[in-house]
């Protein structure tokens, strides 16, 4: 395979899973790792990608959107990891807000056996999924369908929103920098996210490792607005580092 077709199997990989690894690209293209790092470094030079330890993400691209489809297939075991640690902070007899995404997904997965479990939701497939909980009980907050993320958005998600308090709120995010604070790619979804953020006790965003240092389109919060973020060991860092020292607090798994 010529340097250039391995390069845009990388680049067709990349896009479908946000990132990606030397020792599986190696793999993948039977090739050394020695020279898969000298395509990322080309690539690199080039804008099309941001390498990262051990590997390379897409360049974050402050607009862009990948649908929930795509978001599904990256980062499978980070996102099971977070989610079952995030789930493993809600207590039987609570009110919490799930908000839409593939992580926040993995949250829900696991909280099915709770007991006298209040969920809110703005997202349908989240909904589906706790429908045949007995122990859950679902309150959807109407709205506007976003196909792409299977999600509800203003108008009306906001009327119940202004009128309700919840325990703790598990927000999926699309960016978190120690200066631009907490964003999101779409502007309708960022919006809801803010409420569902007012209106909670505890705030604990849930995000893989390609979220932290991107900056997206909208703004949510500040970190100071938030209590803890849960993200997987892969993260960078010193963009971790970073964010600590504005004193979010910060769990690996």
């Amino acid at each position: 395979m010529f340097p250039e077709e391995r390069r845009t199997v990388i680049l067709r990989i990349l896009n479908q899973t946000g990132r990606c690894r030397v020792n599986d690209l190696a793999r993948e293209l039977t090739v050394s790792e020695v020279t898969v790092r000298q395509d990322l470094d080309v690539l690199e030079k080039q804008g099309l990608l941001s390498r990262t330890h051990g590997g390379a993400m897409l360049t974050a691209k402050r607009g862009f959107e990948r649908s929930f489809q795509c978001e599904e297939t990256a980062f499978r075991d980070e996102k099971a990891r977070i989610g079952l640690a995030a789930a493993g902070l809600v207590s039987d007899g609570e009110t919490i807000i799930l908000d839409v995404g593939t992580t926040v997904t993995e949250v829900a997965r696991n909280i099915q056996t709770r007991k006298e479990l209040t969920v809110v939701t703005n997202a349908l497939n989240i909904a589906m999924l706790l429908e045949e909980a007995p122990g859950i009980t679902v309150l959807v907050t109407g709205g506007t369908l976003r196909s792409k993320q299977h999600s509800l958005v203003n108008p009306f998600g906001q009327f119940i929103l202004e009128r309700i308090r919840v325990d703790t709120a598990f927000i999926g995010i699309n960016g978190i920098e120690a200066e631009h604070g907490v964003t999101n790619a779409n502007m309708a979804e960022a919006e809801m996210k803010s409420y569902f953020l007012k209106a909670a006790r505890r705030r604990i965003l849930v995000a893989d490792s390609s979220k932290i240092g991107n900056v997206a389109l909208a703004k949510i919060a500040t970190l100071s607005e938030i209590d803890l973020l849960i993200t997987d060991e892969q993260a960078d860092s010193e963009e971790i580092s970073r964010i600590q020292e504005k004193g979010l607090q910060v769990k690996l798994v």
